[in-house]
């Protein structure tokens, strides 16, 4: 699900792959581990794990809504030593302009791939929305900012998305609906989505990785480059700036829960105060890693999770390709039947998370990477 943009820089953040590999890792099966605790030992401290591994149904956050916003602002935070570093080697804007958009696209494209598998259908039966092309527009038009823009610019560009989104939404909605509506049939961005967008949605009448909600997700793209120009170029030492990144954090979650009263913190919305919410933990995890890996030293710890990191396009997209469930059962279905009802269903979704990581870990011995 992250955009490929560690490549080969002198200015490397081990924290950036470490940090992506930690988020992917929840996605790649490590939520039913603990989901499979709880069912097991029915432990209210297990339960509550598992409920903040689920998503709302509508409005309220859960931990598990940040995973989707932390890869795209992970993928901005690399925007400065990848697509900056190519424009001090000399790379025109023009150059750059058309490889981000290619990124973009080839990410839409994979999205829709992953949304409905190599096969001829319908067009009534194909959904276009999806969590990478949402990844690859909002990164794509972030970027773009990026390039023909100053850092000032980028910031006015953040507020006014947010506040634009926030604007449009409380001013309009669905016809037969009163303005301001926010529920599922009744906002104005579902209902431009069902309008304009081809194929069905997720949900019938909403889809959470619509077009008009892009929108504010590329403020949070924007957020995640603002936040690695911070990194590389700021002059303040490196504790400083991970004691910086963590403030930050924390007063972007206290905006998040103070706008939350006026419209809603909503990840199937990406609704403004998701954007600083999301926004807010971001920067405090981005900024405990970056201060234990690259500013401390600690790495050994965050190798595990560095392997996932290095690959997380070709393990989220693999589910389609590899059946994992059955290449668990052929390595490990014995260790579940010796373990015995009821602790075997956690023992096959911790092997489940191991066979996977096994396979990242033999493509980065091979140094073999997908990227976009």
């Amino acid at each position: 699900m992250a955009l490929r943009t560690t490549t080969n820089i002198s200015e490397r953040l081990y924290s950036l792959d470490a940090l992506r590999g930690f988020d992917m890792f929840w996605i790649m099966g490590a939520e039913e581990i603990f989901h499979a605790l709880y069912r097991v030992t029915g432990s209210p401290f297990w339960g509550t794990i598992s409920t903040e591994l689920t998503h709302p149904d509508w409005n309220g956050f859960h931990f598990y809504d940040l995973i989707f916003p932390l890869f795209l602002f992970i993928a901005g935070v690399a925007t400065p030593y990848s697509v900056g570093r190519e424009l001090q080697k000399g790379k025109t804007k023009q150059q750059m302009l058309w490889r981000v958009i290619r990124r973009g696209l080839t990410l839409v494209i994979l999205g829709i791939i992953y949304n409905n598998g190599l096969q001829l259908r319908p067009l009534s039966e194909i959904r276009f929305g999806s969590v990478l092309g949402r990844i690859g527009l909002a990164y794509m038009f972030a970027n773009i900012i990026y390039l023909y823009s100053k850092q000032l610019a980028q910031i006015i560009w953040f507020f006014v998305l947010i506040i634009g989104y926030w604007l449009l939404l409380k001013f309009t909605s669905a016809p037969g609906f009163p303005r301001g509506d926010l529920t599922m049939e009744g906002n104005f961005v579902s209902y431009i989505d069902r309008s304009i967008l081809p194929g069905h949605l997720y949900l019938t009448i909403h889809d959470p990785e619509g077009l008009m909600s892009t929108i504010p997700a590329i403020a949070t793209g924007l957020l995640g480059i603002l936040t690695g120009s911070f990194i590389k170029n700021s002059l303040v030492d490196p504790s400083k700036k991970a004691l910086w990144m963590f403030g930050a954090g924390l007063v972007f979650i206290a905006l998040a829960h103070l706008w939350d009263l006026d419209f809603p913190i909503n990840k199937n919305l990406w609704s403004s105060s998701f954007v600083l919410n999301v926004g807010g933990y971001s920067l405090i995890l981005l900024s405990v890693f970056y201060y234990l890996i690259d500013v401390k030293g600690y790495k050994k710890w965050a190798f595990y999770f560095k392997v996932i990191g290095m690959n997380s396009i070709l393990i989220y997209m693999s589910g389609h390709f590899i059946n994992w469930e059955y290449t668990t059962n052929g390595f490990f279905k014995w260790l579940g039947q010796w373990v015995g009802d009821p602790w075997n269903i956690v023992v096959m979704a911790i092997c489940y998370v191991m066979i996977k990581w096994l396979f990242l870990y033999f493509m980065y011995r091979k140094k073999i990477f997908l990227r976009v």
